[in-house]
């Protein structure tokens, strides 16, 4: 991985190549790619990953964003800056993260796979799905000594959770993050419409047919017969009597950081402190869970006061540009997760379109970031927002 000078020097690449007569190969506009996205994809896997349960949410999210605004400072010396951050132990190159998208196989065949060597290639942590479409292993294989965390669809089984933590933690996942707002499925219209759920087909189940736990419990092996893996899966994907409680057990099972993704309350913010969790993510899945949720950045700055300055507190669901970054990071955010539009690039380019969109948001974080007067992205605080009306 080669850091560039600054990351915001990308556009000057951009510049140098229409000379040459050369321009970006996939649109500018995070909302552009996305449209070429669905005019190449299956209106089934274009569905599943841009719609949500309703879209008031979705909606929510993004106003959410524009109401509040930057307020630039002037005469600061931004010659030099500094995006990186330090998470958990850790140094990150910057504070973007990939967040877990499952079943990629949809949108293209090599799926996690491509995705994961396009983070590789600039640093950028990948989270990986449970239901992943290649297993942990061989996403590992392709990322090499990049960081990755690994996301858990909590099972019913504690033997299989402890499983996947185990296989994660032995091939070199950095974290556990996990996703407490799948209690079960949401009423999707859109998949509804379709009367599509991949998962049925056999679609993103990689890392449950390749464990041995989940194997040993099948009456056929997956290469004999694909559909008894398909209905343990059902099974097993979530389990709505997790509480509080069953945190211990997940602690026993992994020495990896645990941070819980999809907390949007204050006051379940401060029970995750309270149980010991490593981290949270504020996060309402993007919109696909809860029609009418709150917008994930109105709760950040709640969820942030309620644990204090030192617990590592991350942000997901709406990230579309540098500026929405900035954003987070001025209401509390140490590092953000971004989805779905690294998906269209996916859709568009495979590995070459995800670096793609990683590139350009990072050179936006690094310009707008510098505009807005600051030089170092681990200073940014609230004095940066101005509320708009």
């Amino acid at each position: 991985m080669t850091k560039p000078a600054h990351y915001g020097d990308y556009q000057l690449r951009i510049y140098r190549n229409g000379l040459k007569g050369e321009r970006p190969r996939l649109p500018m506009r995070i909302e552009d790619m996305e449209a070429a996205a669905r005019a190449v994809l299956p209106d089934e896997s274009y569905w599943y990953v841009a719609g949500g349960a309703g879209e008031s949410t979705m909606r929510a999210n993004r106003e959410a964003f524009e109401r509040y605004q930057i307020l630039p400072r002037m005469m600061t010396d931004v010659s030099t800056r500094d995006v990186s951050i330090r998470l958990l132990g850790r140094d990150y190159p910057t504070p973007l993260l990939m967040a877990p998208i499952g079943v990629q196989s949809i949108i293209r065949p090599d799926a996690e796979l491509a995705v994961a060597r396009a983070a590789a290639r600039l640093g950028v942590p990948m989270i990986l799905s449970t239901v992943a479409a290649h297993s942990l292993e061989a996403v590992a294989e392709a990322m090499g000594d990049a960081p990755r965390w690994f996301q858990l669809y909590w099972p019913k089984s504690d033997a299989l959770a402890e499983s996947l933590v185990k296989r994660a933690e032995a091939n070199g996942y950095q974290a556990i993050v996990v996703t407490l707002d799948t209690k079960m499925m949401a009423w999707r219209e859109r998949d509804l419409a379709n009367a599509f759920l991949p998962f049925l087909k056999g679609e993103g189940l990689a890392n449950y047919t390749s464990d041995p736990v989940f194997r040993a419990g099948l009456e056929a092996t997956p290469e004999e017969d694909m559909w008894p893996s398909i209905r343990r899966w059902g099974e097993e994907f979530a389990d709505p009597s997790k509480t509080w409680q069953d945190l211990a057990k997940l602690r026993q099972a992994t020495s990896l950081p645990i941070l819980l993704k999809g907390v949007l309350s204050p006051t379940d913010a401060a029970l995750a402190k309270e149980h010991g969790v490593d981290g949270l993510i504020v996060s309402n899945h993007g919109g696909r869970q809860v029609d009418g949720s709150i917008a994930a950045l109105d709760a950040l700055a709640p969820v942030r006061a309620a644990v204090g300055e030192h617990l590592p507190v991350l942000f997901d669901s709406g990230i579309r540009s540098g500026a929405d970054i900035l954003k987070a990071k001025a209401l509390g955010a140490d590092a953000v997760l971004l989805g779905r539009p690294y998906i269209w690039g996916l859709a568009l380019a495979g590995e070459e379109g995800v670096h793609e969109v990683l590139r350009r948001i990072l050179a936006d974080l690094d310009l707008s970031m510098a505009l807005a007067g600051s030089d170092r992205f681990d200073a940014i605080d609230s004095d940066l927002l101005a509320l708009g009306n």
